[in-house]
């Protein structure tokens, strides 16, 4: 962990694209606003126990700027934010808060994060140390390799984890391994 990553002037984004970014979840008439962006936005306090630490390459880098976008999201009340990501080499499903740290903090978007294909994830047993401390984090999966099908009408999303039974096999079976709805 570092101060440096607390600093107001950080920004994953940049501050155009930043700006750019809000502009379009403030425009009105979307039915979803679905932000797809590179890696885990929720918070992965890593740390077991007392303390926190953060894998600082992606969101968990940029706190503040994180905060200012769910903050937006939640002040702006955006219609039904979605953000997906990937790059974890597992899924997951979290709450997004403005507020981690808060636990009575509103929930102000889902975020649905798909698998990789191939690649292996953390060991499993590390993920689920983590769990306790990351509340917010209502599904973590390491070992399952599939990828994410998403649905989207006027009433609900659906989000689909699917999941291949041997990855080593081209004729492996594909299934859905579990289905969320936002």
């Amino acid at each position: 962990d570092c101060r440096e990553r607390l600093d107001p002037q950080r920004t994953l984004l940049g501050a155009v694209q930043e700006q750019w970014l809000f502009k379009g979840l403030a425009a009105p008439g979307a039915r979803w606003n679905v932000i797809a962006q590179q890696t885990l936005m929720a918070q992965a306090d890593r740390t077991p126990g007392p303390g926190q630490s953060f894998w600082t390459d992606g969101w968990d880098g940029y706190p503040v700027a994180r905060s200012r976008l769910l903050s937006y999201v939640a002040d702006k009340r955006v219609a039904n934010p979605v953000v997906i990501g990937g790059d974890l080499h597992m899924s997951v499903v979290a709450d997004l808060k403005a507020d981690f740290d808060d636990p009575k903090a509103p929930v102000v978007a889902t975020e649905f994060v798909g698998t990789s294909i191939s690649s292996q994830g953390p060991a499993r047993q590390r993920v689920e140390a983590w769990a306790p401390d990351n509340p917010h984090i209502k599904h973590a999966d390491p070992t399952r390799r599939g990828y994410t099908v998403m649905e989207l009408s006027m009433q609900r999303c659906l989000v689909h984890l699917r999941t291949l039974d041997d990855v080593r096999d081209p004729r492996s079976r594909i299934r859905t391994f579990t289905t969320f709805a936002a």
